[in-house]
């Protein structure tokens, strides 16, 4: 693995001759905040990613989504001209370790696409040459990382394949590249080792583990968290079914308990990777997770009750329902497998009209100012828990609160 330390003092210009390490999907949620973390350290990164789009947004100097801290940043990063920007698989640099961070979708099974990972390597194969490192960082399914070495083997090449899963919470993925250890395995014992240097630029320790035990670990993780939100969900249904106010319930058994510091309050737990890893998870165990399979039943069943309740209690098909948040999270611009846009298709059909509002996301042209949801709704429905919305005025209109982030006589949980 070639990478020269002190490349950021050169001067010249990063191009795809001289880069130390290329990004896949460098310009994704899961490529920026590595990318800048490389850069930072002082790497020349080519940032690859068939979004031309992305790309010509980080070279302006912005960032496509939401990331903290990373403008300063990618300022440095661009005026140090460490980064350059390329947006096909023959423009791959063909020295220094490759970094694949593409998405990884299930099928409409909720089964692993494999076929995803094969397809970009296939891509970029005769650009690659062989000793380079070859790093999968996405969530891959168990025994996906020695498949490929086997793969690449069986076409006559020799690559040093890695697996080094990410795992920060998304919008603080550069602060948690500094701070939090990274997971490394490799196929081989020179691809462990080249892997192990590369991420200790960037990362303040690694975990040596093997290939498999990774990608269980990125599993396992996930699918904890999903349960746990799960866990939580169920708790609070079970109160409400009772007439009991589950979040002082929760905050009761929360305070100056150390045992239950980490548990979630209930809400719409959703996003990109958790159903997803939990998925890929029940389909390596041959559909005999049960745990996972509760847990998908319980966060996605949720919506469904909340407008199941609304329907005992309101006349819905009179009523304009105003959706509060489409982001998958607070304080995020993020709507990839958003919870907010199932409430908007059970819905449909059954409200007079339905609103929707997010001062956050820019990428969905049915949004309405949070005033005009307000005054033209006759309902809402906190989706998304920002900040902002703590202090709205919703002209004492009733607003159904899973989350328990808002206070007032007009708020429903």
């Amino acid at each position: 693995m070639t990478i020269r330390p002190d490349i950021a003092e050169l001067g010249a210009p990063t191009t795809i001759e001289n880069a130390d390490v290329t990004v896949v999907g460098g310009a994704g949620h899961v490529g920026i905040p590595l990318v800048l973390a490389l850069a930072e350290a002082g790497l020349r990164v080519n940032v690859n990613d068939l979004n031309q789009t992305s790309l010509n947004t980080l070279e302006s100097g912005r960032l496509p989504f939401i990331e903290s801290g990373a403008e300063e940043v990618l300022a440095k990063a661009l005026a140090g001209k460490r980064l350059v920007f390329t947006n096909s698989s023959n423009r791959i640099s063909t020295s220094g370790p490759v970094i694949i961070t593409i998405g990884t979708p299930i099928d409409e099974f909720l089964n692993p696409v494999r076929r995803v990972v094969q397809d970009c390597i296939d891509a970029m194969l005769p650009r690659l040459a062989d000793g380079q490192l070859l790093v999968l960082r996405s969530t891959v399914f168990p025994g996906t990382t020695d498949w490929l070495a086997s793969y690449l083997k069986a076409q006559g090449r020799n690559l040093k394949v890695a697996f080094c899963p990410e795992r920060v919470v998304q919008g603080f993925g550069l602060k948690e590249l500094r701070e939090m250890p990274q997971i490394v395995s490799g196929t081989t014992p020179q691809a462990e080792r080249d892997a192990a240097a590369l991420f200790e630029r960037i990362t303040p320790e690694v975990v040596l583990v093997r290939p498999i035990e990774a990608e269980f670990a990125k599993l396992f993780s996930n699918a904890y968290r999903y349960i746990e939100f799960a866990a939580t969900n169920e708790f609070y249904l079970v109160a409400k079914s009772a007439g009991v106010d589950y979040q002082r319930v929760l905050k009761a058994m929360k305070h100056n308990y150390p045992r239950l510091k980490s548990m979630p309050r209930p809400g719409f737990a959703a996003g990109p990777c958790l159903v997803k890893d939990t998925m890929q998870l029940s389909a390596f165990a041959r559909n005999q997770f049960g745990l996972g399979h509760a847990a998908l039943l319980i966060n996605e069943g949720l919506v469904l009750h909340v407008v199941e309740v609304l329907k005992r209690h309101y006349d819905l098909a009179t009523m304009a329902v105003g959706l509060l948040g489409m982001a998958f999270k607070a304080e995020s611009d993020d709507t990839r497998a958003s919870l907010s846009y199932k409430f908007k298709k059970v819905l449909n059909g059954q409200a007079r009209a339905i609103m929707t509002t997010d001062p956050f996301v820019t990428t969905d042209p049915d949004l309405m100012p949070l005033d005009a949801v307000i005054a033209q709704s006759d309902l809402m429905i906190l989706c998304a828990p920002h900040a902002v919305y703590r202090d709205a005025d919703f002209k004492g209109k009733p607003v159904f609160d899973v989350w328990g982030h808002l206070e007032g006589a007009n708020v429903i949980r």
